[in-house]
């Protein structure tokens, strides 16, 4: 494995989401993540799930003694283990952190709920949505007049979530390295959301935002950040928030500034809107783009996920591109001394099963009883 975590060894107990990300982000540079999978789990399309790449895989019955104690094997040699049950459900494994840090004291133990390992929605079932509106980010993302939109699940699985959590971990690790003693990392969706929110608790205090969604600088409610439909039926991006950048946009649609006015004067706003909306629905997405390259106006396409692979900025920092046959991102962020480089497809369930067991100490007799008992696959 190249890349900055070369030699970090990480167990992820398979699930769906921001745990599956966090263990992407810490293969992608570099971890050697060993994925344990359920027996009978199959995935018809394993090997476009670009979230499980980079990782090996082994099926285990975690629900029988026996497959207990392969992770627990797993875990005393691993630097990190990582799992996003429920509260609980790992304790009732025989799989929790205390039984792992017996064996291993220097293990880091990460944890991903939605609500945390404690307070009194510990229990309760929730997903992206419930965590980014309990913790104040949904109810400030649409259009005025509009009921709040979920951004996708990027807000509260990946980024408050996964993304956290494997910070939380790399630190930890990092911890251990220096005092020889591991730790549990509690990563919650719900406590990711409010940190994200962190610019906005001062924007609100501080009256340069407010509860009023839609009517805002940032989120839609200023006609120089938004979106614009264009004669093709795709849409532009305009950030025009500087002064210098508000004028080249209107220089780029032959907008005379003396009749818009303060570029931040609310009561122009309406007026504003409606003359970039006609002059963007004049022509199409790309001659806009064109148009406007290189005049700093902050006016971008909106591209979906299949044309990031044609763009060419994208595809020069290899940003995005296809691996066997499947688009996705690159890993990031960028490393000058330790590139990461990926090196493994996502696995198929169980793929490398026989060659972990034998790794953790079995026996190629016992390996195949597990098999047989069905306590692996």
């Amino acid at each position: 494995m190249s890349g900055p975590l070369a030699g970090l060894r990480v167990v992820e107990l398979a699930g769906i989401g921001p745990a599956p990300f966090a263990a992407m982000a810490l293969a992608d540079l570099g971890a050697d993540v060993l994925r344990v999978d359920r027996v009978g789990a199959p995935n018809a399309v394993a090997r476009m799930d670009v979230l499980n790449r980079g990782r090996r895989s082994i099926a285990v019955d975690l629900k029988q003694r026996e497959g207990a104690e392969v992770v627990l094997r797993a875990a005393a040699t691993a630097d990190a283990l990582i799992e996003g049950f429920r509260p609980g459900v790992a304790e009732r494994l025989g799989i929790g952190p205390e039984p792992c840090l017996d064996r291993n004291p220097r293990l880091v133990y990460g944890r991903m709920t939605g609500w945390g390992q404690d307070g009194p929605y510990a229990a309760e079932a929730g997903h992206d949505i419930t965590y980014a509106a309990v913790a104040g980010a949904l109810a400030h993302i649409g259009r005025a007049g509009q009921p709040p939109t979920p951004p996708l699940n990027l807000v509260a699985d990946f980024g408050g979530g996964g993304m956290l959590l494997a910070l939380g971990v790399v630190s930890a690790v990092l911890s251990a390295q220096r005092t020889g003693a591991g730790q549990v990392v509690d990563a919650a969706m719900v406590d990711g959301v409010a940190l994200l929110m962190a610019p906005f608790f001062m924007a609100l205090r501080s009256g340069h935002f407010t509860n009023e969604r839609g009517t805002n600088l940032l989120d839609s409610g200023a006609p120089f950040y938004d979106s614009y439909a264009c004669a093709d039926g795709r849409y532009v991006a305009v950030g025009a928030l500087e002064p210098q950048f508000f004028a080249a946009l209107l220089a780029g649609l032959g907008i005379d500034p003396a009749e818009v006015g303060d570029q931040h004067d609310r009561s122009g706003w309406p007026a504003l809107r409606q003359r970039l909306t006609a002059a963007f629905a004049a022509r199409p997405r790309d001659e806009w783009v064109a148009h406007f390259a290189g005049r700093d106006a902050c006016v971008a396409p909106v591209l979906t996920t299949e044309e990031t692979l044609a763009d060419p900025h994208l595809r020069a920092r290899g940003t995005v591109f296809e691996l066997d046959g499947v688009p996705q991102p690159g890993p990031a962020p960028r490393f000058s001394a330790t590139p990461a480089a990926l090196d493994r497809p996502p696995p198929e369930p169980g793929e490398h099963t026989r060659e972990v067991l034998v790794e953790l100490g079995y026996q190629l007799d016992e390996a195949k009883a597990l098999e047989d008992a069905g306590v692996v696959a």
